[in-house]
């Protein structure tokens, strides 16, 4: 999971790691500060991976392509396979277009 600074509270970063889920948040400079603050006691450093934050870009730009699709956006259609088809359909077009 990547997420941005603003989910980087230590109950997410407990959570996903209680679920074995590997992430990559970068740490706001607030928080790195009060960690330093308090020394041996402030924890370790977080598991930032600069590299796999980048690619998180690639993701958020996917799907705002995908949302500039009406049907996609608001979700007309019910079931989900119903769905998943109007996603699909959407990816080839943009996927034609490029």
């Amino acid at each position: 999971m990547a997420a941005d600074k603003a989910c980087s509270s230590r109950a997410n970063r407990t959570y996903l790691r209680s679920r074995k889920i590997r992430h990559t948040v970068p740490e706001p400079a607030d928080q790195k500060a009060n960690r330093r603050r308090r020394g041996p006691l402030g924890g370790r450093p977080t598991g930032y991976d600069p590299a796999r934050y980048a690619r998180r870009n690639v993701v958020e730009r996917a799907i705002n392509r995908l949302k500039q699709f009406r049907a996609v956006a608001t979700r007309y259609d019910k079931r989900g396979y119903i769905f998943l088809g109007t996603v699909t359909v959407a990816t080839l077009i943009i996927w034609l277009r490029t």
